[in-house]
């Protein structure tokens, strides 16, 4: 894929987690899919994303930086939220937090193959 299209690609997948549209995600996202260095699966994959809109329910990913050099793409995503319950382990119960999240991917024949996430959860601990 061409950076051109990996960009197009990733704005997809951006709008598909936005409009909870799971029976599109692998569109977007391998069958083998490793989160974190773990192989999860586009089944796990769809799992968790399903539990963070449980968990957040106005949940909106917004890219607020990207970069791109195929087959990698690169973006920062900022939340403004309000979770119910806990979030990464932290009691936010319905308080309103913004976090970033840091977030690689490899594609691999047209799909998200792998993803690395790094959550700034220090930014959500400091606002509760």
């Amino acid at each position: 894929m061409t950076r051109d299209e990996i960009i197009q690609s990733y704005q997809e997948y951006i709008a598909c987690l936005n409009r909870q549209g799971w029976h599109d995600l692998h569109h977007y996202v391998a069958e083998n899919v490793d989160y974190n260095g773990a192989t999860i699966g586009l089944e796990g994959y769809r799992e968790m994303l399903v539990a963070d809109f449980r968990a957040i329910p106005d949940l909106s990913f917004t890219i607020a930086l990207l970069a791109c050099d195929p087959p990698m793409i690169a973006s920062r995503l900022a939340f403004d939220c309000t979770p119910v319950g806990q979030l990464f382990g932290l009691p936010v119960n319905g308080r309103r937090v913004r976090f970033d999240e840091n977030v690689f991917y490899a594609y691999e024949r047209g799909k998200i193959r792998k993803v690395w996430s790094v959550i700034d959860t220090a930014r959500i601990a400091a606002q509760l």
